[in-house]
């Protein structure tokens, strides 16, 4: 079955064709809703929910644009309007910490571990964090689908990559004094 017809098939709310629909893209979009999450549970729950809107919407594709695009925008405002109504995005103080620099050259930490650090980060962050530095948003871009301000997303990126910057130097630092002993 072609992608076309694929698509025609779940316009008309054909159940074999919504289940194919899934199976092809659940892994990309679960991957999507992992980097907006806090964990696997609540990005299934988010892959879940996004595939409901997707259904409701599909006869809203109008074929033009990428198709796997219009389904990863898709989830992503779906995660986001979550997390809009979680009064912990907004920040009561706008003040723009320091830009705070990772030095690369010599992390040594793994996919997993980073990923761990950044779904750990509390929502504000990880989600601006993931829009920002992730996804390719612009903090204008961020605001307006977030609800904030410019400045806002701002200051929770900068808090965001401090805190990373923490962890990653703290694990750095247990791993070196560890090959030490």
């Amino acid at each position: 079955m072609s992608l076309e017809e694929l698509i025609n098939n779940c316009k008309k709310g054909n159940r074999k064709a919504q289940e194919q629909l899934y199976r092809d893209y659940s892994r990309v979009l679960f991957g999507v809703c992992l980097k907006y999450s806090k964990n696997k549970t609540e990005a299934e729950d988010n892959l879940h929910d996004s595939f409901l809107i997707i259904y409701k919407k599909i006869d809203q594709f109008k074929y033009s644009g990428s198709f796997e695009g219009w389904l990863k925008r898709i989830t992503v405002n779906t995660v986001l309007q979550k997390y809009r109504k979680d009064s912990s995005l907004s920040l009561v103080s706008e003040e723009i910490e320091e830009e705070v620099e990772v030095e690369t050259s010599y992390l040594d930490i793994s996919l997993p571990k980073l990923l761990n650090y950044i779904q750990n980060l509390p929502n504000k962050y990880r989600i601006t964090f993931n829009m920002y530095v992730l996804d390719g948003y612009s903090h204008n871009e961020i605001s307006e689908m977030l609800g904030t301000s410019v400045g806002t997303s701002k200051s929770n990126l900068a808090r965001a990559r401090k805190i990373l910057k923490e962890k990653i130097e703290a694990d750095i630092k247990i791993n070196t004094s560890q090959v030490l002993k």
